[in-house]
């Protein structure tokens, strides 16, 4: 993918209203979600006490998460792309983890936050890839 396409998805991410979010789940967890420019592109965030507790960031099909508990990352193809009767169900996304961590769509994730470096959530997130042995 080249740069300027990059930097564009990157800069078209917007945060959503906090109150369109469900609220339930851990006290004292924050959800962020921020939406693309394009469908099927969204970066959810979990932050509690001020350090990430999850995200997962999902584009053209495709899905990188990572959770706090064991630094895990994970790599997966979501149903939002087919076209079977699940697929047209609203909020019903669906990830079918990867065997092996898609390298590719991992760098293409950092490169895409990277564009918004400088905004602390995004520094944040950046913070995980650089701690990444």
């Amino acid at each position: 993918m080249e740069q300027t396409e990059i930097t564009a998805l990157g800069q078209s991410l917007r945060q959503i209203d906090q109150t369109l979010l469900n609220r339930e789940g851990a006290s004292g967890v924050e959800r962020i979600w921020y939406q693309g420019g394009e469908p099927y592109f969204d970066l959810f965030v979990e932050v509690s006490n001020g350090h990430i507790e999850w995200f997962q960031m999902t584009l053209r099909g495709r899905s990188l998460s990572w959770y706090h508990q064991g630094d895990r990352w994970q790599t997966g193809t979501t149903n939002e792309l087919r076209t079977d009767d699940v697929a047209f169900y609203p909020a019903s996304k669906i990830i079918e983890s990867d065997q092996r961590t898609d390298l590719p769509f991992f760098q293409l994730v950092e490169a895409i936050l990277a564009t918004r470096a400088g905004d602390p959530i995004f520094d944040q997130i950046l913070s995980l890839f650089h701690a990444r042995v």
